[in-house]
């Protein structure tokens, strides 16, 4: 579930076979991340495709030919999905290690509505199509081919590093709890899920964002009953059980979250206030200075792409009820997806809708099991490590922390207490980010500078 869409496309606006085990071109480098990612778009790692176990099959052997241990190698099945992690010790164990974090699976592709077969790679035009070419498999290869090549070069870590691949991020996260769970004595968390740089319209690079937070994901059911009867008998509306559930659909709908924010908000407002043009940007600098300014926090609240960086927000997005044309509903229910500001509780969110609401009547659930978690905090040494390595690949490009609308892995990192970041090398325009859409793409000139942008911050990171 890639971080990068709203976040970084609102820094715009402010500014084949599967199971098959051959090993990656030798030489690696960028041929051979080009390779890997293709063979990677070819596992159907889908939701119930069973394909996840097949792609980290191939990957290990990967790691085996570049002198990885088989020992340090570790694919754990957890459903028919699975984890897995590739450990390589660093010379000094008193040292916390470093997690890699990204993910194999991918979301569903129907053939019949791409252009292209979505797990049948294509290159051509100056893009790798197909589905997951972008999330998360772009960031997946260049991290893989990149261990590889350093390993193959004789490099010796300080500071050991693990590699963690989930295979349900774009699903259950039962694979991600796992592994957090595993992980949570490590130093930091780098996932390749998150954050990227951004390309303007006119080729140039405009800025790197750095995700250091996300907001909370959780769904809500709001359900209400009548005993029925029949269509010619309504009797008093306030019995109807849909008429009671407009009437929260209303109440819902016209409320909006207090503003808030916090230090990664405060530093990606200040930064695009500067590149915005208008009111919009004038209210990014007063809400940057005063977060409790009223009129600022509206004139942002009112964009649908900076909404999600001021306040808390719930929104209906399905809709059930009734049993028959002739009959009175038995049942009606609305699902509210809430997208939660750090720190917020989710218990507390549905006491606010239940207080929204206001009816006795309306019987609330919380579907699945959200978890929440703070932002991370902007450490010095991440920063500087991260700076390096962007300005190794796109020279003197701005660094803007943000927070994500989504989620991705480092919530339930975040979650045991493991500061994490989004630190995804892809650079590229708003307008290729076709993640979860039909015709999936990502740009084959990112490769070169993403290679770069991996060693530097592996190196930095881990040598102390």
């Amino acid at each position: 579930m890639i971080a990068r869409g709203t976040a970084l496309a609102a820094l715009i606006g402010a500014l084949a076979a599967t199971g098959a085990t051959a090993a990656m071109p030798q030489q690696g480098g960028e041929q051979g991340a080009l390779a890997l990612l293709e063979k990677s778009v070819s596992f159907e790692t889908v939701q119930g495709k069973h394909q996840v176990p097949a792609y980290a099959a191939y990957l290990s052997g990967l790691f085996k030919d570049a002198g990885f241990a088989p020992s340090d190698i570790k694919f754990q099945p957890i459903g028919e999905t699975g984890a897995l992690t590739v450990r390589w010790p660093g010379s000094d164990p008193s040292l916390k290690p470093i997690v890699i974090s990204d993910h194999m699976d991918v979301v569903a592709a129907d053939p019949k509505d791409w252009q292209r077969s979505p797990f049948k790679p294509v290159v051509e035009n100056g893009y790798v199509y197909g589905r997951g070419a972008l999330d998360n498999k772009f960031d997946v290869s260049m991290v893989v081919t990149t261990l590889c090549d350093m390993k193959r070069a004789g490099y010796k870590p300080k500071r050991t590093i693990i590699l963690a691949l989930s295979g349900d991020e774009e699903t259950d996260m039962a694979t991600t709890k796992v592994l957090a769970q595993q992980l949570k004595g490590a130093e930091l968390v780098l996932n390749g899920d998150g954050g990227g740089g951004l390309i303007g319209e006119d080729g140039k690079p405009y800025v790197y964002g750095l995700q250091a937070g996300e907001k909370t994901y959780a769904d809500f059911e709001i359900a209400f009953t009548s005993p029925g009867g029949h269509s010619s008998r309504p009797g008093p509306s306030e019995e109807n059980a849909i008429v009671r559930l407009g009437h929260a659909i209303d109440k819902i709908g016209a409320y909006q979250f207090p503003p808030q924010s916090n230090a990664l908000t405060i530093a990606y407002l200040k930064a695009t206030a500067e590149r915005t043009p208008g009111k919009l940007g004038e209210a990014m600098k007063a809400f940057a200075a005063d977060p409790k300014d009223a009129q600022a926090a509206a004139v942002l609240s009112a964009d649908p792409e900076y909404v999600g960086q001021v306040r808390t927000t719930c929104v209906p997005t399905t809709l059930s009820g009734g049993h028959a044309l002739n009959a009175l509903p038995e049942r009606a229910a609305v699902t509210v997806n809430c997208r939660i500001f750090p720190g917020v509780k989710i218990a507390d969110i549905e006491a606010k809708l239940k207080q929204v609401v206001d009816d006795p009547k309306a019987a609330f659930r919380i579907l699945g099991d959200p978890a929440s978690s703070d932002a991370s905090p902007l450490r010095p040494d991440v920063m500087a490590a991260v700076t390096k390595a962007v300005h190794a690949n796109v020279p003197g490009v701005p660094i803007v922390p943000n927070m994500s609308a989504g989620a991705t892995d480092s919530l339930y990192f975040r979650g045991v207490g493991v500061p994490s970041y989004g630190v995804s090398a892809v650079f590229m325009k708003a307008s290729d980010d076709f993640a979860h859409g039909l015709n999936e793409r990502v740009p084959t000139a990112a490769i070169p500078g993403a290679l770069r942008q991996w060693k530097s911050l592996l190196t930095t990171l881990s040598s102390k």
